[in-house]
């Protein structure tokens, strides 16, 4: 048998094959059968998924293993710098420093301060906090946190050129003005404003605080349903979208003119800005299937297991982006009665089971 002849003979027993469902124990009973997290695994281990796809890869593409620990993998302090991958000239073997530091560990992030945000409106109340890819490339994701004391000069307006951008309502009314007409945000309700697209955020209610996620690829939507059937999650006819607007304040023609409407613009992460005689809001009419949208998260229609197991995140999908294979988690809230005939076959992630997502 054409094998090499090694003069350190095998010390370990091993599984055969190749892209393959395998399987292990070291102690004999530690496997759950017929479920991947039960409430209560055998001998007290924990139940940690490890994913290397996204949930919502194809079957014949996803990859993922269930490990049952003695300890969560996540239990150890924060991880700090290492002067093992530098060199003695101080250069850093993997490559050159980058602008931004980035680190291993897992991090929150508290809700804006309203004392600190008072003097922000919409736009300079936006932080990126997190996010994949980069806007010149047209590839990956912005993540972003807003706080907001303060509504936009009714002379001002904003439209981002790096992508579409997902807006989540968590404190406070956002009443966004476009070129397309007005949309009424607010908290349980998402909106998306194409790229391109002008608009103003007004607080009606006062301080507002929420959550944006910027698409830098493509545009968002609806996920295939596949075995659901024809309905369910997200149904196209919840989506709303404004009927046309125009201010009759158009001002003067004429690169200048009695008003002056500031107009900035987010390009590649960085802010410009211009002046412009007129108001963007004049369209009088409009046709197409490229315009803002908003959605309210209680129609929502949530699919989920009702035997045993714990389903991925992305069972509760609203928007995604096919060539993104990213999920986006849009609802939180279930009634303790939508839990009661499933509680006792598994685990939410609070009990012996730890799963750690961004979402």
């Amino acid at each position: 048998m054409p094998v090499t002849s090694f003069s350190t003979k095998e010390k370990y027993r091993y599984q055969n094959g190749f892209d393959s469902h395998l399987e292990s124990e070291a102690v004999e009973g530690s496997l759950p059968i017929g479920m991947n997290s039960p409430q209560k695994p055998p001998y007290g281990l924990y139940a940690e998924k490890l994913s290397g796809t996204a949930f919502t890869a194809p079957r014949h593409e996803n990859k993922q293993t269930w490990l049952y620990r003695i300890l969560p993998s996540c239990a150890h302090p924060p991880y700090g710098p290492a002067t093992t991958g530098v060199n003695p000239d101080g250069v850093n073997q993997w490559g050159k420093d980058e602008k931004l530091h980035y680190i291993p560990n897992q991090l929150r992030w508290d809700p804006f301060d309203h004392d600190s945000s008072k003097h922000l409106d919409f736009v300079t109340g936006l932080r990126l906090v997190a996010g994949a890819g980069d806007p010149v490339l047209k590839q990956g994701i912005g993540m972003f946190v807003f706080a907001a004391g303060k509504s936009m000069e009714k002379t001002s307006s904003f439209y981002s050129a790096d992508g579409d951008l997902l807006i989540v309502a968590q404190e406070g009314d956002l009443d966004i003005r476009t070129e397309f007409g007005w949309i009424l945000v607010r908290p349980m309700e998402i909106c998306v404003i194409p790229r391109g697209v002008k608009y103003q955020v007004f607080l009606p209610s006062g301080p507002a605080r929420g959550y944006a996620l910027e698409l830098y690829q493509g545009h968002f939507v609806l996920p295939e349903l596949g075995p659901i059937g024809s309905n369910g999650l997200a149904n196209a006819r919840d989506f709303q979208s404004p009927v046309a607007c125009f201010d009759e304040d158009c001002g003067s023609l004429a690169s200048e003119g009695s008003v002056q409407h500031t107009v900035t613009v987010k390009f590649n992460n960085a802010l410009f800005d211009t002046k412009q005689a007129h108001t963007p809001f004049d369209v009088v009419a409009w046709h197409g299937n490229y315009y803002p949208y908003k959605y309210d998260l209680g129609r929502f229609n949530t699919i989920g297991t009702i035997s045993y197991d714990h389903p991925d995140p992305c069972l509760m999908m609203g928007v995604t982006e096919w060539g993104l294979s990213t999920c986006k988690k849009v609802q939180e809230g279930y009634s303790e009665e939508s839990w009661g005939g499933v509680k006792t076959h598994w685990a939410r992630p609070a009990d012996r089971q730890v799963r750690s997502h961004l979402v």
